[in-house]
């Protein structure tokens, strides 16, 4: 995406580059328009100076807008994926059980080689019952 709007700004900017040495005649008479800005203020320019300060003029408000807008999405998307994380992370704690070491040597039993033997005797217990309560 990034070619194709480098693309696009160059040929905008070559087609700008073209329309002002078209444009740009030297000659002294009727070389230069005439804008009036006010009552008694004209201001005398040529042509391609109106087009870039016109492209601009409407260029510039739209591309503070999209920059507003997108800065304001991304703080909603940011708060939203913040509060989903942390609501998963709160599920996940109440839903969970609690990992079951039951001879004691610090290695959950679903990892152990041997869950039911304990770390100091070395004696064999046997499992407990299968939890009933749903989950």
């Amino acid at each position: 995406m990034q070619v194709v709007k480098l693309v696009l700004w160059a040929l905008l900017l070559v087609l700008l580059v073209a329309f002002s040495v078209a444009n740009w005649t030297t000659t002294m008479a009727g070389d230069q328009i005439s804008v009036t800005i006010w009552d008694g203020i004209v201001w005398d320019t040529r042509l391609p100076a109106v087009v870039v300060i016109a492209f601009a003029l409407g260029l510039i408000p739209m591309w503070l807008i999209h920059r507003g807008e997108k800065w304001r999405l991304k703080r909603r998307i940011n708060a939203l994926e913040s509060a989903q994380r942390a609501n998963s992370l709160n599920y996940a704690r109440e839903h969970t059980e609690t990992i079951r070491d039951r001879d004691g040597d610090g290695i959950p039993d679903s990892v152990d080689p041997q869950p039911d033997t304990h770390a100091d005797t070395g004696e064999h217990t046997p499992p407990s019952p299968p939890r009933t309560e749903p989950i």
